[in-house]
């Protein structure tokens, strides 16, 4: 045994097969589009091949990786324990009910469901923004238990962004405060604001909040909102349209940055 073992992962839609240590350190990945084994660490060549051998499908080409920008050398020194960037949407509410289910039969919905399936719809939306230069984190943890549900980084800015179920009910805003269907007022906006407050420290960036409404029937804004954007899911697309903020490099390290569990942790 050589101590290796082989994580896969997604990057801009394509698969890299990750070469780590037995500490989550990487030492080489191979990328499948392009058949070749980037390696860090010349001595472990031989075993680095053994390693990937049963994923080799044909002649690869093994070499140093291309002169990596400081972003990919922060996300290449991330113990994959401590990367938020394979995180699902919804991760935490899917953990939690993994954990406790609840009771098989219950007079009403169980929340954490309706609030799971707002999370997975707006971060489907978002996830298709990928491949043009923007990135999305999901579920992303801060101290106390609290959630920052979507982070998103790209050439337009950097977007806390909140979802709400509201399948087929009316949604009213008056800011603070948000009606869905029948249900009593909440000041939401106010923990939208909080969220993007609490993300622009962490990256000491300015992070722009989001409410994002799953599934909405009809969206009545009463006036209009200071710094706040009240999208519905199917309208979440128009962000990837937004540039001229960030260059490449920016958007790079701020993912970089974001990804890494322990920015969220000097909150």
């Amino acid at each position: 045994m050589n101590g290796l073992r082989v994580v896969p992962a997604w990057r801009h839609g394509q698969e890299r097969l990750y070469v780590c240590l037995t500490d989550g350190r990487n030492v080489a990945w191979y990328d499948r589009d392009t058949a070749r084994v980037n390696l860090l660490s010349e001595d472990r060549r031989e075993d680095v091949l053994d390693t990937l051998a049963p994923f080799l499908t044909g002649p690869v080409t093994v070499g140093p990786p291309p002169v990596p920008t400081p972003a990919e050398l922060a996300r290449l020194t991330l113990r994959p324990d401590d990367d938020l960037a394979p995180n699902r949407p919804g991760e935490a509410l899917v953990v939690a009910l993994d954990r406790d289910p609840g009771p098989p039969h219950r007079l009403r919905p169980d929340p954490r469901r309706r609030a799971l399936a707002a999370e997975q719809a707006v971060g489907d939306a978002l996830d298709r923004m990928e491949g043009g230069g923007w990135h999305t984190l999901h579920s992303v943890p801060l101290p106390g238990g609290a959630r920052i549900h979507h982070l998103v980084i790209g050439p337009g800015g950097l977007f806390a962004v909140r979802a709400l179920h509201a399948r087929k009910q009316r949604v009213l805003v008056t800011d603070p405060m948000v009606t869905v269907g029948r249900r009593e007022a909440r000041p939401l906006l106010r923990q939208v604001r909080t969220d993007a407050d609490r993300a622009s420290y962490a990256l000491t960036a300015e992070v722009h909040p989001v409410l994002a409404l799953a599934g909405p029937a009809a969206l009545a804004v009463l006036a209009p909102l200071r710094d706040l954007r009240v999208l519905q899911d199917s309208e979440l697309s128009s962000l990837a349209r937004l540039g001229g903020v960030l260059k490449p490099a920016d958007v790079e390290a701020l993912h970089a940055m974001a990804r890494d569990r322990h920015t969220w942790l000097r909150l």
